[in-house]
């Protein structure tokens, strides 16, 4: 079993992530920013990966440290579960809609992290969730997991619509990146053998 279960505490927040690349999707998350949880719940659903998720943070002053602290981990929690990487797919990427709104995530389990984010959001908030923090959660993610992650949202008009195929499109990404490849069984996918 690929999993790995991580806990990172700081002055303003203590989280704990555990996570199973082989699972369902079951999905047990409460981080106290409600859209955030559901952001994540389309990672487990879409990305058929089991996650636990819990933080306790300084949410009375803002979001910010618990949307970023939740990527931080959650990223570490993905290092630590593909291990050396070998026998991965390694590359990943997913197209997905939602009515009007149409997002791309192409990603890299290349031990390089390189965020390269485009959302042209079209409103400062969604209900209550500043969308500044996506590009936190995500920028997070990608320094601790080591990963290349392109993001785009090619149109849309719904801030709602745009984050979701976003976060959708991210799970089944993240799938497609650690399947094991049959073809490849036990070996690194990259010509220096090691990523």
């Amino acid at each position: 079993m690929r999993t790995a279960d991580i806990t990172r505490n700081t002055n303003e927040t203590r989280v704990r992530v555990s996570i199973n690349l082989d699972g369902t999707g079951q999905q047990t998350i409460n981080t106290g920013v409600p859209f955030l949880d559901h952001m994540l719940d389309q990672i487990a659903r879409h990305g058929l990966i089991d996650l636990d998720i819990h933080c306790d943070g300084d949410t009375h002053i803002d979001d910010h440290h618990t949307v970023e602290d939740v990527g931080i981990t959650l990223g570490q929690a993905f290092a630590a579960a593909v291990g050396n990487k070998a026998g991965l797919r390694r590359y990943g990427h997913s197209y997905v809609p939602l009515d009007e709104a149409l997002s791309r995530v192409v990603v890299d389990f290349s031990g390089r992290p390189g965020l390269y984010y485009h959302i042209p959001f079209t409103r400062s908030h969604i209900g209550h969730f500043d969308v500044d923090l996506a590009r936190e959660f995500f920028q997070g993610f990608v320094n601790h997991a080591l990963v290349t992650l392109h993001i785009d949202n090619l149109r849309g008009e719904n801030s709602h619509h745009q984050c979701e195929t976003v976060f959708k499109a991210f799970g089944r990404a993240l799938r497609m990146a650690v399947e094991h490849d049959p073809r490849n069984a036990g070996v690194v996918p990259s010509t220096k053998g090691v990523l």
